[in-house]
């Protein structure tokens, strides 16, 4: 799976720490999750789109074998 997280983090001028801080989770999880390696809970990807003002499929891509087709 592709993020788009670091680039909406980036466009707000945002620190990965300070982006920890809001969420209330670990700089690496912010990491994993800008690498696609981390795959977040529902909860965790509805606050992602709340902070960054944008539909959880605006910082999601799903690749290959994630879709149903």
């Amino acid at each position: 799976m592709k993020t788009l997280i670091k680039e909406k983090r980036v466009e707000r001028n945002m620190t990965q720490e300070e982006l920890s801080q809001v969420l209330k989770v670990s700089r690496q999880t912010i990491i994993s999750l800008e690498k696609g390696k981390y795959k977040p809970s529902l909860v965790l990807a509805h606050k992602l789109a709340q902070i960054f003002e944008c539909a959880i499929e605006d910082l999601f891509i799903f690749e290959g074998d994630e879709n149903v087709r």
